[in-house]
């Protein structure tokens, strides 16, 4: 369990790294001016990779710190539950 916890920590920290560029990336665009869509799809590209950290926050939560009972029973349903949510959010 702790590996795949490390795993995903480490894949939330990455993407967060990427999004920082992408900001930076846009704060040049800015100062030089370059063309407004084109920063806007800099922007809406950054929405979408914040909502994938969120949802890969929302998994971590429901895996790691919900107390539920150790059953297989209660691991299927919260699976079935972050699929459904991870759906949604795209």
């Amino acid at each position: 369990m702790s590996n795949d916890k490390d795993k995903l920590n480490k894949d939330i920290l990455n993407r967060l790294k990427r999004i920082e560029g992408q900001v930076k990336g846009i704060q040049g665009m800015v100062d030089k001016n370059v063309c407004c869509k084109d920063v806007l799809i800099q922007i809406s590209a950054i929405r979408s990779a914040i909502n994938k950290v969120g949802a890969l926050m929302l998994e971590n939560y429901a895996m790691n710190c919900l107390s539920l009972d150790e059953n297989s029973e209660d691991k299927e349903k919260l699976q079935e539950l972050i699929k459904t949510m991870n759906t949604f959010m795209k």
